[in-house]
């Protein structure tokens, strides 16, 4: 049984972090289905994947919240090495005889030793390579269900708050707008350890000092 671990969400300053992880025995069958890197994908041939993918294989995703992620950000330890427990608890979960894991680090080695010092199946053989899901349709797959998994978090985060923050990633305008005028009215949906939220606690900092000026 072949697993493929990857993850989408990692650079948004909004909402979750969503790791997954999916088993197949015929990684053939994952190629004819068309499974490509959830990035050269339309929504549309996601989310058409996606249920089928749910259907035929086995999988387990966690999601890793915005609190969580500024805990490991700003504590002692960092985003790599969250993930890398988090990868853990997906194989530990799966038990899979063979593994590939989209590795964040540059640091291949370490990383991947760091991961197997927590996986339970010490004969378990896990392979740890850069842009995996471009080169393994079990870890293409995988992208697929992560990235809507997450897609479909942020949707209801949308409805929770009432307003279209865009996609959360800094880079679109709508989440730009919604971080500047919300940054401290729903802080629980940022990711506080980002830095265009620790921009807006400085400038408000600022503000503060040069009213007393």
């Amino acid at each position: 049984m072949y697993c493929g671990i990857d993850e989408a969400g990692r650079g948004p300053a909004i909402g979750p972090l969503v790791m997954c992880g999916l088993k197949t025995h015929d990684k053939e069958a994952l190629i004819q289905l068309g499974v490509q890197d959830s990035k050269l994908l339309t929504d549309e041939k996601r989310r058409e994947l996606a249920p089928k993918l749910k259907k035929q294989h086995e999988w387990f995703c966690v999601s890793i919240p915005p609190e969580e992620i500024d805990a490991a950000v700003l504590g002692e330890s960092n985003l790599n090495w969250l993930e890398a427990e988090k990868v853990a608890i997906i194989l530990n979960k799966l038990k899979p005889k063979q593994a590939v894991v989209d590795c964040p680090s540059p640091n291949r080695e370490a990383w991947g030793d760091y991961v197997k010092a927590r996986v339970e199946d010490k004969s378990m053989h896990i392979l740890f390579e850069h842009k995996a899901d471009l080169n393994h349709p079990e870890v293409s797959a995988a992208s697929i269900i992560a990235k809507v998994t997450r897609d479909d978090a942020i949707e209801e985060l949308k409805k929770k708050v009432g307003i279209d923050f865009g996609n959360g990633y800094p880079s679109d305008p709508k989440t730009k707008a919604f971080l500047e005028k919300y940054w401290d009215k729903h802080p629980a949906i940022f990711r506080k350890s980002w830095a265009p939220y620790k921009k807006m606690i400085a400038a408000q900092k600022q503000q503060s000092l040069d009213s007393f000026k």
